[in-house]
């Protein structure tokens, strides 16, 4: 480990001080992950068994997990393991467990302007959409989605029709 860059020893023990990398570890073994060093002091993890996350790979602190086999993943997205590297250091830089729920806000986020989970998401666009096998896709314009999120959350809360009608569910004519 002595040939490690400077900002790779500080990612690995920052993962390992703020418990990533052994939650990782943690998720791979439960999912029954085969595991194995990898490039930049990564661990690789692949045969996931589980559907989730829906990712073709997914970080969790310096842990590399995917249902596929990840040699053959990376000879079809040589740049896979570099994207991944650099979720290995937003997990770092979020110091741990926040990563999750700013990740998922970014994901909405990106829902939100684009319909893709990916293309807005500050994490995914700071990772390299491309080497995650990710797509640009342009922004909506704002004002619609608000009313289109609007009228199904209604939909959900009063039932469909009562949505579409504009009728008052529960109160006496």
């Amino acid at each position: 480990m002595s040939g490690l860059s400077r900002r790779v020893k500080i990612r690995r023990a920052a993962n390992w001080l703020n418990l990533s990398t052994p939650l990782g570890l943690a998720v791979a073994k439960v999912g029954g992950g085969r595991l194995r060093r990898g490039p930049d002091a990564l661990y690789l993890a692949d045969l996931y068994r589980y559907d989730f996350p829906v990712a073709s790979a997914f970080t969790v602190g310096d842990v590399v997990i995917s249902k596929h086999d990840l040699n053959e993943l990376c000879a079809r997205r040589p740049r896979l393991l570099e994207h991944e590297e650099a979720h290995s250091r937003q997990w770092a830089w979020c110091g741990g467990l926040p990563f999750l729920p700013l990740y998922v806000a970014s994901m909405g986020w990106s829902m939100a302007r684009t319909g893709d989970r990916a293309a807005r998401s500050v994490f995914e666009r700071r990772a390299g959409l491309a080497m995650g096998g990710y797509r640009d896709v342009p922004v909506r314009p704002v004002l619609p989605v608000i009313r289109d999120s609007v009228t199904r959350l209604r939909g959900r809360l009063l039932g469909t029709q009562a949505a579409q009608t504009g009728e008052q569910v529960g109160v006496n004519p």
